[in-house]
């Protein structure tokens, strides 16, 4: 594969994902109450719930902070894959960037715009609206043991690539660092 069908991938994989991610964020925003679920399976639900915080709920850091994070994030991985592509990295591992990049910028359109679109803050205060709920494992008392965390499409892409990476591109991902540490 070339490198200009690396890049129409890299960037058809980054619309697609955010496509898909912000169709899901808008269905349940639209189509459900703040705090409502519906249970498809026992062990899988569409809750709509709203989040401050990273991946899962995570709150480490101030809201700017985070959203800013984000952006640099993203500008980091562009410039990451553009390198990728330059140096003729697999496109497996390409693709586990290009899923990084679309779940990192699904959840910076949240933060930045979703609060002045849905009029509840102002720029870079937004929420990320979350849908995916798995209560897998519950003890006698009903309650949920494991997984607790409501997540959406951008996070698994996150998710999804990181373990694609640790399970098929170690090697890949220690050669970029240091063929990158070279370029500086």
């Amino acid at each position: 594969m070339g490198n200009k069908q690396k890049y129409l991938l890299l960037v058809g994989i980054v619309f697609l994902c955010v496509g898909i991610d912000q169709w899901l964020k808008w269905y349940v925003h639209s189509h459900f109450a703040l705090g409502e679920s519906v249970s498809i399976t026992s062990w899988f639900w569409i809750c709509y719930v709203e989040n401050n915080g990273m991946a899962f709920g995570i709150e480490w850091f101030s809201k700017v902070f985070l959203t800013l994070f984000r952006i640099v994030a993203v500008i980091f991985l562009s410039w990451y894959a553009h390198k990728l592509i330059k140096h003729n990295f697999r496109t497996g591992y390409l693709v586990t960037i290009a899923l990084t990049l679309a779940g990192a910028l699904g959840n910076i359109i949240d933060c930045v715009f979703y609060g002045v679109i849905y009029d509840y803050a102002p720029l870079l205060y937004g929420k990320v609206i979350d849908m995916f709920y798995f209560p897998l494992i519950t003890n006698r008392a009903g309650e949920v043991i494991f997984f607790r965390p409501v997540f959406n499409f951008a996070d698994s892409c996150i998710t999804v690539a990181v373990f694609i990476i640790f399970l098929f591109y170690r090697k890949d991902f220690d050669l970029s660092l240091h063929k990158f540490h070279e370029d500086f």
